[in-house]
C-alpha cells in the first residue's frame, strides 16, 4: 500500500486551479505518445536488434532508469554537454541526488561493478529503453528517446571490436538500411599515444585562445579532445588545421589498428577514415566508429561505439577493457519507415445470440492456439464484414443458427472470395493449414 502523501489543503487548491483544461493537454515538449503502429516499429528494430545479438552470444540486460548523478558525472566528464546542460537531476526525498539515465553505457558499467560480473568475464549484453536529455527537440531528437546498445567486458584483444562492429553491421543489414550506411572509423591509441597527441593539441588550441569558442577554452585543459567534436564554426575552422592524432601513435596503437583494419576485411565490411573522430575522455582508447547516413539530415549518426579500456577503473572498479556501440531508435525507426506486416487475423462473425456466444469460445480456442482474432463487440453481418476488411483479415468464420445446428461453419477466403464448410472440432485445424 502507497503511503499517504503530506500535501496541504492550501497548496493542493493552488495547484489544481493551475492545471490545464483536459482538452488542451499535451505532451512534456520533447516527449511524445508512441502510438500502437509507431511502438510496433520501435520494437521491430529493438526485437531484430535483440535476436541478432542472440547469435553473436549478448543477451539483454535491463538497469534502472535512475541512477546516483555520480554515476553518470564521472563517467561523462563534468565538461561534457550531457553533464552541465542536459542531464535531468534532482534531488529525491531522502537527499540523494538523483539522475534520470542519459545514456546506457555508465550503468552497464555501474551494474558491472556492484554485481560483482568481473567474475563471468568475458561479459557480453545488450539493452534497450528510454534515455533523457534537456536539449532542442528536433528530427529524430527528443528529450525522452531510446536507444538500443550492446557491451562487451572483459575483452583486451581487437577480436572484440571487430565482433562489435560486425555485431552493428548486422543488425542495419537485417532493418535494409545497409545500402545508405557509411562506416567512419578512426583510432584513439593507447593511454601513451593519447597522452602525447593531447599535449601537442594542448599547445595548438593555446596558440589559438582568443579564437575559441567559450565552451573550447573551459575544455582546454580538462578535456581538449572534446574541442576536435566541437559544432561552433570558429572552431571547426581551426579543428581543419590542427595536427592529427596518427602523426602520434606509436608501435602498439598502430598495430591495434592495423589489427582492426585487416579484420573488418575479413568479415567484408568497408570503411572510411575519419581523422577527426573522436571521444573526449580519457578512458576511450583505440577503436573508435560511427555509422552514419545522409538520409536523415544534420542527424547523420544512427550508431556509435568504440572502446573504453579505463571506464571501469575510472569508477572504482577493476582495470577491465570495455568495447560498445549505441544507437537512437527514433533515427532508425525515421529510416525504416514502418515495420513488416503482421500476422493477418481471422475475423469471427456470429449471427444471433446462440452463435456469439460460440464465437467467444471459438476466438479463445483460435487464440490459444496461436491464431490471430478479430471479434467485434457487436453489429450485423455487413458492419462485421466491414471491420473484418479494416482489420486486413485474411479469412471470415461465419456462423449462425443453421451452422450451429449442424456443428459447421462458413470458412471464407476473402482474397479469393472462396467459401468452404468445416466442421467446428477441426476449424483450428483447417485455419492452421492455410
Amino acid at each position: 500500500m502507497f503511503a499517504p502523501i503530506d500535501v496541504s489543503r492550501k497548496y493542493l487548491e493552488f495547484k489544481l486551479d493551475r492545471r490545464p483544461k483536459v482538452a488542451s493537454l499535451q505532451p512534456v515538449r520533447g516527449t511524445h505518445d508512441l502510438l500502437p503502429e509507431q511502438n510496433r516499429l520501435q520494437d521491430y528494430i529493438a526485437n531484430t536488434a535483440r535476436e541478432i545479438g542472440e547469435l553473436y552470444g549478448y543477451h539483454r540486460m535491463t538497469t534502472p532508469i535512475f541512477e546516483f548523478t555520480e554515476v553518470f558525472a564521472r563517467t561523462l566528464g563534468d565538461t561534457s554537454d550531457v553533464v552541465t546542460k542536459e542531464m535531468y537531476t534532482f534531488e529525491d526525498r531522502g537527499g540523494e541526488q538523483i539522475t534520470l539515465r542519459p545514456e546506457g553505457t555508465a550503468g552497464i558499467a555501474r551494474a558491472y561493478i556492484s554485481n560483482g560480473m568481473q567474475q563471468m568475464s568475458p561479459v557480453k549484453v545488450s539493452y534497450y529503453g528510454p534515455m533523457f536529455r534537456y536539449e532542442r527537440p528536433q528530427k529524430g531528437r527528443q528529450r525522452q528517446f531510446h536507444q538500443i546498445g550492446a557491451e562487451l567486458l572483459g575483452v583486451e584483444q581487437v577480436a572484440g571490436d571487430i565482433e562489435m562492429i560486425g555485431y552493428g553491421a548486422h543488425i542495419l543489414k537485417a532493418l535494409g538500411l545497409w545500402d545508405s550506411i557509411t562506416l567512419e572509423l578512426n583510432t584513439l591509441g593507447d593511454p601513451e599515444s593519447r597522452a602525447a597527441y593531447r599535449d601537442v593539441l594542448v599547445d595548438y588550441f593555446k596558440g589559438h585562445f582568443d579564437k575559441l569558442s567559450e565552451d573550447s577554452r573551459s575544455r582546454l585543459e580538462k578535456n581538449p579532445l572534446r574541442i576536435l567534436d566541437s559544432k561552433d564554426e570558429g572552431d571547426r575552422e581551426l579543428v581543419a588545421n590542427a595536427p592529427l592524432f596518427a602523426e602520434y601513435l606509436n608501435e602498439h596503437s598502430k598495430e591495434f589498428f592495423k589489427g582492426l583494419t585487416e579484420g573488418l576485411g575479413d568479415i567484408g565490411i568497408n570503411y572510411e577514415l575519419n581523422p577527426r573522430l573522436v571521444r573526449g575522455l580519457d578512458y576511450y582508447c583505440h577503436t573508435c566508429f560511427e555509422f552514419t547516413t545522409n538520409t536523415l539530415g544534420a542527424q547523420g549518426t544512427v550508431m556509435a561505439g568504440g572502446r573504453y579500456d579505463g571506464l571501469i577503473s575510472t569508477m572504482g572498479g577493476p582495470q577491465t577493457a570495455g568495447v560498445g556501440w549505441a544507437a537512437g531508435v527514433e533515427r532508425l525507426a525515421l529510416m525504416v519507415g514502418e515495420a513488416p506486416a503482421g500476422a493477418r487475423p481471422v475475423a469471427l462473425i456470429p449471427m444471433g445470440d446462440a452463435a456469439e456466444a460460440k464465437c467467444r469460445t471459438l476466438a479463445q480456442t483460435l487464440r490459444e492456439a496461436g491464431v490471430a482474432v478479430e471479434l467485434g463487440y457487436s453489429g450485423n453481418m455487413k458492419k462485421r464484414m466491414k471491420r473484418a476488411d479494416k482489420a486486413n483479415a485474411c479469412k471470415a468464420v461465419i456462423l449462425g443458427d443453421d451452422e450451429l445446428a449442424k456443428g459447421v461453419a462458413q470458412l471464407r477466403d476473402l482474397d479469393s472470395g472462396e467459401q468452404q464448410e468445416v466442421a467446428l472440432d477441426q476449424l483450428a485445424d483447417v485455419i492452421g493449414k492455410k
